[in-house]
């Protein structure tokens, strides 16, 4: 086993002045036990601890460092960038280039609004659409994480669910009852519900690939259907591309299902890619529903740091690199990690599942496929803790909960590949040692 003296060290003495010793509850490592590694340095496809620790990366700071961690170019621009200075709070070049950026990789999308999170994204879209359409029911769907908001913290997935809870104290139910939440993947479930109440509903909000509560892939039409049934309801359809957008493909999830499925969202928010590893989120759209924001129309939204200009020069410089190349490589990189996690799986006979969308997957330690959230709580947690440790403890980082994605990178290489086969022989008989 690693020393992990430094990090116990520093969690004791966070857990003194953080709630928790974490500022977000993931980190915590609640679902798996023991001590969160501290990191202080990454490189590439690797990450170090306080202790010195070497670790294959699977996490890529839950998806943002898709070109490695401190990639040359990107640290250049960041350096320039703050070289100027770190804010201005008033409008730069940096957030122009960014935006015409996005815009020119998603058709769907004639104005971007910056924010720092994807919580805040989720919140100004839903504050548009309810703008837009003059109505208050949001519908979202059970294990679909869009971000802390007190409205969407209903049947919610991510560290919600991580930590068992599935709502959260402190969500009055006034701020919660306009929300609607519907099994995900149920096609005759969203029908009755706008049968019923279609008159009243606002926007229907989903993430474009479910992945905060594992991987969980659109049934084939299951959005083209959320788009049908919102434009014939005159209600909104809100992609939650915070984790997808720009991973998944060039254009994100909708520009590489759109061949197949003929539909264009309403709205779209992004994150996580966009920034590089910097806070940057946004919300994009057509110019009449976008142009409802301030300061052209009366929906108020704003932040101080928001499109700040070392975090969208960080956001440009890693879109920049993200070509067809890279798409092709990452593509790669998750067949090859999938393939090899999930046969020595096999060999050592521990059920699971292993569920992708492109480059994002998740391995479910579970029998059947996991289509929704209910499924998704049937897994076996506990083979989980332990294959999670054992890989930990033999060089693999990877997402410390049983109900999240794990990331590739386009700096994994051969090598990684050939520890994360190693690891995973020696985690599967872990795993296999939890079976009854």
């Amino acid at each position: 086993m690693k020393s992990i003296e430094q990090s116990e060290r520093w969690h004791q003495r966070a857990l003194k002045v953080i709630p928790g010793g974490v500022s977000s509850p993931v980190r915590a490592f609640s679902a798996v036990g023991g001590t969160p590694r501290y990191f202080v340095e990454g490189k590439g496809s690797r990450v170090f601890d306080v202790d010195g620790n070497e670790y294959v990366d699977m996490v890529g700071s839950w998806g943002p460092m898709i070109v490695g961690h401190a990639h040359p170019e990107v640290v250049r621009r960041v350096i320039e960038a703050a070289s100027k200075s770190s804010s201005f709070g008033a409008a730069s070049p940096n957030e122009v280039l960014l935006a015409e950026e996005i815009i020119r990789r998603v058709s769907a999308a004639e104005r971007v609004r910056f924010v720092s999170s994807g919580t805040e994204a989720v919140m100004t879209a839903v504050r548009l659409a309810r703008a837009a359409t003059k109505r208050n029911v949001i519908v979202k769907f059970a294990g679909c994480y869009h971000g802390h908001a007190d409205a969407l913290l209903v049947q919610a997935g991510s560290g919600v669910l991580t930590l068992g809870l599935p709502n959260s104290p402190g969500v009055t139910p006034g701020q919660a009852q306009d929300t609607v939440v519907v099994p995900y993947n149920d096609f005759e479930a969203i029908k009755e519900l706008f049968t019923k109440r279609g008159s009243e509903i606002a926007a229907v909000l989903t993430e474009a690939v479910p992945a905060n509560m594992g991987v969980v892939p659109p049934a084939p039409g299951f959005n083209a259907l959320l788009s049908q049934l919102c434009k014939e309801n005159g209600a909104l359809f809100i992609l939650d591309e915070v984790m997808t957008g720009f991973r998944l493909s060039s254009g994100g999830w909708w520009h590489l299902i759109n061949a197949e499925e003929s539909w264009t969202p309403d709205l779209i928010t992004y994150g996580k890619v966009i920034g590089g590893g910097y806070p940057v989120a946004g919300v994009a759209g057509p110019a009449r529903i976008m142009d409802l924001l301030a300061p052209i129309g009366s929906v108020y939204q704003a932040g101080t740091l928001s499109g700040n200009p070392v975090a969208t020069a960080a956001g440009l410089a890693t879109l920049e690199l993200c070509d067809e190349n890279l798409y092709a490589t990452l593509n790669r990189r998750a067949r090859e990690v999938g393939d090899v996690v999930s046969t020595a799986l096999s060999q050592e006979g521990v059920p699971h599942r292993l569920q992708n969308a492109g480059n994002l997957f998740s391995i479910f330690f579970a029998d059947e496929e996991v289509r929704n959230f209910a499924d998704a709580q049937g897994q076996d947690t506990k083979a989980f803790a332990a294959f999670f440790h054992s890989m930990l403890d033999n060089g693999v980082s990877l997402p410390p909960s049983a109900y999240e994605a794990w990331f590739v990178s386009g700096a994994h290489t051969d090598q990684d590949i050939e520890l994360i086969a190693g690891a995973s022989s020696v985690a599967a008989k872990a795993a296999a040692s939890t079976l009854g």
